[in-house]
C-alpha cells in the first residue's frame, strides 16, 4: 500500500513515519511518497527517516519528489501536510493582527483567516490533482486551519477527504487520566468545529465520569485545561473546552501576552526550525552536533512540545507545562488508526472533521465539524450528538459563518468577501480593522495578490 505525504520536509513526518514503522499488520504502508516545494527540507527529513529506518526489517520504502503529479499518481492514501508561505508567513500573520490589538494566531483570529486565504487556493488545486491521477485515494487532511481546508477540498473530493487533529484526543486523555480511566475504552462526547469543541461527556460503562472531575475543584485545576480556564469557569460552561478556547474566553489576556513576549509563536518555531534544517544541511546551527539527524530532530521536537501555547499559560499565570501534560494527542496515531480502518475495513471511532450530514441541527449538510466518527471501508461517519448549548452555538455558527466568507473570497477573488471574513470573526471588533488587515496583509503575501480587486 503507497502513501503520499504531501508537505513531506515538515518537520513533523518523522513522527508519521514512525507510527508506520511500528505497525506490523498484515497490509499495512510499505511505500512512502514525500512531496515538498523545498528540496533540501526534503532531503533532510529523508535523513532523519533513514535513521529512524536502520535495523527495522521491512521498513517501508521512502522517495522523494518535488512533482506533484508524480507524488499523486497511483496512490493509496494522502497525508496533506501543506504550509503555503512557510513559517515565514506564519509570523507575519501575527505580526499584522498584533499590530492592530487583534489575535493572530495561526488558525484563530485573524492569523487564521489571513492563513486560510492563501492555503486554500492550493489545497483546492490539490484536490483537483488527486480527482484526476488518484481518484480512489482517501485524502487526511492535517492541513491548518484543518476544518475550513477539509471543507474547501471536500467541496471537489466529497466524503474522500477527512481531516484530523490531535488536540481532542490530547484533552480526552488528559480528562481520563486525571479520572484514572482508561482512555482506550472510554467514549468522548466532544463537538463542535475544529480548535473549537468542547468534551461534554466521558464515558465508561454507561457512566458519565466527567460531572465528578467538575465537582472536584483540586482535580479541576491538576491538568493543563484546568489550569489555562481556571476550575470556577470550566464548572460555569460544564464541560472542558479545547485549549484553543482560551483565545476566545480570555482573549484581552491572551493578546497582551503574545505583544509582550519576545518572539510570536511563528517566529519561534521558524527560528528553531531554521537551525534544525541548518544542522541537518551541515551549515551549524543550534539544535546540536552530535552528527544525528533523528537526534537533532527528537531535541527539537521536545522543546517545540514543551514551549506550546506559552503565551497562553503565561497569560493564565501557570508557567511551564508539565512534564505529563507534554505529549500530543497524537496525530500520528489518529491518522494511521484512519487510514487502518479505511483499508482494512477494521472498525474504528475517532474524532474527526467531516461533513455534518444531519449531525449539528444549526449548520447545513456540508459544513464540516469536529465529531466522533465511526469509521469503516466507506470512511468516516458522524455519530448523533446532543445539540449544542447556545453559547457554543453562538460561537460554532459565527466563526462557520468567517469559514464561508473565506471559502467565497477564495472563488470570487472578491475584497468584500475577504473583508467580510475578518469583520463577521467574534475576535476582529471593527470593519475598519478588517479593512486594513486585509490590506496589511496583501501588502506581505503575494499570494493575496488575487484579493486587491
Amino acid at each position: 500500500m503507497r502513501l503520499t505525504i504531501l508537505g513531506g520536509g515538515g518537520f513533523r513526518v518523522p513522527l508519521v513515519y514512525g507510527a508506520l514503522l511500528r505497525d506490523r499488520a498484515e497490509g499495512r504502508v510499505d511505500r512512502v511518497t514525500l512531496y515538498d516545494v523545498d528540496a533540501a527540507r526534503l532531503g533532510a527529513v529523508a535523513r532523519v527517516l533513514a535513521e529512524q529506518a536502520d535495523g527495522v526489517a521491512d521498513a517501508p520504502e521512502v522517495t522523494v519528489t518535488t512533482d506533484l503529479d508524480d507524488a499523486l499518481r497511483g496512490t493509496d492514501f494522502v497525508f496533506s501536510a501543506i504550509r503555503v508561505g512557510g513559517l515565514e508567513g506564519r509570523a507575519a500573520d501575527e505580526r499584522v493582527a498584533l499590530a492592530e490589538g487583534v489575535l493572530g494566531q495561526e488558525t484563530v483570529g485573524a492569523g487564521g483567516i489571513a492563513y486560510g486565504l492563501r492555503t486554500v487556493p492550493v489545497a483546492v488545486d490539490i484536490a483537483r490533482r488527486v480527482a484526476a491521477l488518484a481518484p480512489d485515494a482517501w485524502v487526511i487532511n492535517f492541513t491548518n486551519p484543518a476544518g475550513l481546508v477539509t471543507e474547501a477540498m471536500s467541496r471537489v473530493l466529497g466524503d474522500r477527504v477527512i481531516g484530523i487533529c490531535d488536540s481532542p484526543v490530547g484533552l480526552g486523555r488528559r480528562v481520563a487520566r486525571v479520572l484514572g480511566v482508561d482512555p482506550d475504552r472510554a467514549w468522548f462526547d466532544y463537538v463542535g468545529l475544529n480548535h473549537l469543541g468542547w468534551l461534554r461527556g466521558l464515558w465508561v460503562g454507561g457512566r458519565d465520569h466527567l460531572p465528578r472531575l467538575l465537582a472536584d475543584p483540586e482535580l479541576l485545576g491538576s491538568f493543563e485545561e484546568g489550569k489555562l480556564f481556571g476550575p470556577e469557569w470550566l464548572r460555569s460552561v460544564g464541560a472542558i473546552p479545547n485549549e484553543y478556547l482560551h483565545y476566545y474566553y480570555f482573549n484581552r489576556e491572551a493578546v497582551r501576552a503574545y505583544q509582550g513576549a519576545e518572539r510570536t509563536r511563528g517566529a519561534y518555531l521558524r527560528d528553531q526550525q531554521a537551525g534544525f534544517y541548518a544542522e541537518l544541511a551541515g551549515h551549524g546551527g543550534t539544535v546540536g552536533g552530535d552528527g544525528s539527524a533523528l537526534g537533532a530532530w527528537h531535541r527539537t521536537l521536545a522543546d517545540r512540545e514543551a514551549t506550546y501555547m506559552a503565551a497562553n499559560r503565561d497569560a493564565a499565570g501557570v508557567g511551564e507545562r508539565d512534564d505529563e501534560d507534554l505529549g500530543s494527542g497524537g496525530y500520528e496515531q489518529v491518522a494511521l488508526a484512519l487510514m487502518r480502518a479505511v483499508a482494512r475495513n477494521e472498525s474504528a471511532t475517532l474524532i474527526l472533521n467531516v461533513r455534518n450530514r444531519t449531525t449539528l441541527s444549526v449548520l447545513d449538510a456540508d459544513a464540516v465539524i469536529e465529531v466522533p466518527c465511526l469509521v469503516d471501508a466507506n470512511g468516516a461517519h458522524p455519530v448523533s450528538v446532543d445539540p449544542l448549548p447556545y453559547h457554543a452555538v453562538g460561537l460554532v455558527t459565527s466563526v462557520k459563518a468567517v469559514e464561508r466568507a473565506v471559502l467565497a473570497a477564495t472563488e470570487s477573488g472578491s475584497r468584500e468577501d475577504a473583508v467580510r471574513a475578518f469583520a463577521l470573526h467574534p475576535l476582529v471588533d471593527s470593519v475598519a480593522v478588517a479593512r486594513r488587515l486585509l490590506d496589511a496583509y496583501t501588502d506581505v503575501h503575494p499570494g493575496l495578490a488575487y484579493l486587491r480587486k
